[in-house]
């Protein structure tokens, strides 16, 4: 990619054709960047298992489609 002469250039960017991270070269070698400072995305999965354990949401998993289960069975078909 080219930059301007007056642009700082990045140590990685995202490849326009690709979308890949593409990465800066120095003196014939690719510039080593420091990832260790940003943060890991947590999914809502991950955020669940830090408040409950697995058998505590296969618990509530199952209270929950008991109810469901029910609330089905008392609805009128045909109304």
């Amino acid at each position: 990619m080219i930059f301007s002469a007056d642009a700082e250039a990045p140590d990685e960017w995202e490849c326009k054709h690709c979308s890949q991270t593409a990465t800066r070269v120095v003196d014939g070698g690719p510039v080593v960047v420091d990832h260790s400072d940003e943060k890991i995305a947590r999914t809502h999965w991950d955020m669940l298992l830090e408040r409950r354990t697995r058998a505590e949401l296969e618990e509530l998993l199952e209270e929950r489609l008991t109810y469901l289960r029910e609330r089905r069975g008392q609805q009128k078909i045909g109304a």
